[in-house]
């Protein structure tokens, strides 16, 4: 009986220590929330007919974090924003399913859950979203030996609004809008964006993206400033974006456009145009038996940002 019970202790060991570390949850801020007021606004999650699951009324941010295996590890992080229009993220097919996919292949993910833009809990809804991804990018540079991250290697992936706060943080990354007194680099190393809300502008915009970060009558400075096709530059991060032809929601143009801004200032970009997909399909396209996420790492790959 000894025996036995020495054997089943080691298998037990041996199983723990092939599975990777759970995911846990690091708040994003220590005392106050900047750019946050009093309110009584409650948190909601709500489950799908899909099996999915949407957060909405978020107030206090934080990080999912899915690391992997030490063994297994390439260094490499990426902050996930998923996607919900500016109302909510969708935390299980944009978040959480990808995390993990990430969490296989040595990466480690770090789902980002930030705040809902709301005049009740913010000051400037319009900068709320902006600073929990300047906050989640200095947390991950700051903890790298904690969590076994390269500084240089650390990116930001969103999908839709998502893809529209990403993209904000690889364009918007010179002025910090929040404490940054040890002067961490707030520029991802990377971006990738799925079927992206890029454009503000009124031929291109999700509207209600729109209206909920920067209300229903915004001036053009303000229009054009989150327009994120306007504000690349030559320091723009590398960029993997993918969008469907028939998205009826988040017009493929807003992808295209800022391939072509990101080919014209010199940043080296790939885009996966598939014709049917629509919009929010997550890891999967089911129109097609090709898989972007493969195409993802290769690409990572080839930018030294993962290993075969």
């Amino acid at each position: 009986m000894k025996c036995k019970s020495v054997f089943l202790t080691l298998l037990v060991m041996s199983i723990l220590h092939h599975v990777a570390p759970a995911q846990t949850k690091y708040l994003l801020y220590k005392g106050k929330i900047p750019n946050s007021i009093p309110n009584s606004v409650v948190e909601k999650i709500a489950d799908r007919d899909n099996g999915t699951q949407f957060l909405s009324n978020t107030t206090i941010p934080s990080l999912q974090i899915y690391l992997p295996e030490k063994t297994n590890n390439t260094g490499t992080a990426v902050i996930i924003c998923p996607g919900g229009g500016y109302s909510g993220m969708a935390i299980t097919h944009e978040g959480a399913d990808i995390a993990k996919e990430f969490q296989k292949v040595g990466v480690a993910a770090f789902v980002l859950y930030y705040r809902t833009p709301l005049d009740l809990t913010m000051a400037d809804k319009s900068i709320g979203p902006l600073q929990d991804a300047q906050q989640a990018i200095k947390l991950v540079r700051d903890h790298a030996a904690e969590w076994n991250v390269d500084v240089h290697k650390v990116g930001i992936m969103g999908f839709s609004a998502g893809g529209h706060l990403a993209s904000t943080l690889g364009t918007h990354f010179s002025t910090a809008l929040i404490d940054n007194k040890e002067q961490t680099s707030l520029r991802p190393d990377f971006m990738i964006l799925l079927y992206p809300v890029i454009s503000l502008s009124d031929s291109l915009a999700h509207m209600g993206s729109r209206e909920n970060l920067i209300g229903k009558t915004p001036s053009k400075a303000q229009i054009d400033n989150y327009s994120n096709e306007l504000q690349v530059t030559k320091n723009t991060p590398v960029t993997f974006l993918v969008h469907a032809g028939d998205d009826n929601a988040v017009p493929v143009d807003n992808s295209i456009v800022f391939y072509k801004a990101l080919q014209h200032n010199g940043v080296p970009a790939e885009l996966i145009l598939y014709p049917k997909g629509g919009h929010g399909f997550g890891l999967i396209n089911k129109t097609t038996p090709d898989r972007w996420f493969g195409h993802c790492i290769n690409w990572m790959i080839s930018n030294q940002l993962a290993t075969k």
